[in-house]
C-alpha cells in the first residue's frame, strides 16, 4: 500500500519541524516549495521571495492548481522512492487540486494541517532566515494572502488530522507529531 502523508499550513506555521519528526522515523520527505524553487534556479532567477512566488504562479497558470503536485509525482517516480518506502511525507501542500492528484497516486492520503498565529509564524521565519523569507510583516501578509488565493484556506478546512503549534517547544512539538505520524501509520496497517 502506498501511503502519502500531506502537510499543509501558511508560512512558518511548523511544516519542517513535522517532516523533521518523520524524517527521525526513517521516512523519506519531499517538499513542494523544493520543486518551485529548482524551477525558479532552472529558470536562472535568484531565490527570492518574489521570483519564487512568481514562478508558482506561473508554472499554476499554465498547468493548473495541480502543477506543483504533478511535479512531486513525476519526482517519486522518476527516483523510484515508493519502491523503498511504502510511506511518504509531502510537505507544503496548498490546493485541493493537488490534494486531488496525491488521492489519485497513493492507496491512502492523509491531510495533516498546521496551525499558527501570524505573529508567532513571523517571529519563526525572521529567525530561519531563508533566502525566499518575508523580510516584513507586510511581506507576510501579502504572501498569506497569495497562499489563500491558491486555495490553501480551502484545503486546511479539508484535513483530516489538525495540529496547532503554539506555546510549545520544538521538543514538545516534534513528539506530538511523531506520534500523529505513528498514528496514521498503524491505522493504516489496521485497513
Amino acid at each position: 500500500m502506498k501511503i502519502g502523508i500531506g502537510i499543509v499550513g501558511m508560512p512558518g506555521s511548523g511544516k519542517s519541524i513535522f517532516t523533521e519528526a518523520a524524517r527521525e522515523l526513517g521516512i523519506p520527505i519531499l517538499v513542494m516549495g523544493d520543486a518551485v524553487r529548482e524551477e525558479t534556479l532552472r529558470r536562472g532567477l535568484e531565490l527570492s521571495s518574489e521570483n519564487v512566488l512568481s514562478v508558482a504562479v506561473d508554472l499554476r497558470k499554465k498547468h493548473g492548481k495541480e502543477a506543483i503536485a504533478l511535479l512531486v509525482v513525476r519526482k517519486i517516480e522518476r527516483e523510484g522512492i515508493m519502491d523503498r518506502s511504502n510511506v511518504v511525507v509531502i510537505e507544503g501542500l496548498r490546493s485541493p487540486e493537488e490534494r486531488d492528484r496525491f488521492l489519485k497516486f497513493f492507496d491512502r492520503f492523509v491531510i495533516v494541517a498546521i496551525h499558527a498565529s501570524p505573529r508567532t509564524r513571523y517571529l519563526r521565519i525572521r529567525q530561519r532566515r531563508r533566502l525566499d523569507d518575508a523580510q516584513s510583516i507586510e511581506m507576510l501578509r501579502r504572501r498569506d494572502e497569495k497562499e489563500l488565493d491558491f486555495g490553501i484556506g480551502r484545503l486546511l478546512a479539508m484535513a483530516d488530522i489538525h495540529l496547532v503549534n503554539e506555546n510549545k517547544t520544538k521538543e514538545e512539538f516534534i513528539a506530538e507529531c511523531r506520534r500523529t505520524i505513528e498514528k496514521i501509520l498503524e491505522e493504516a496497517d489496521r485497513n
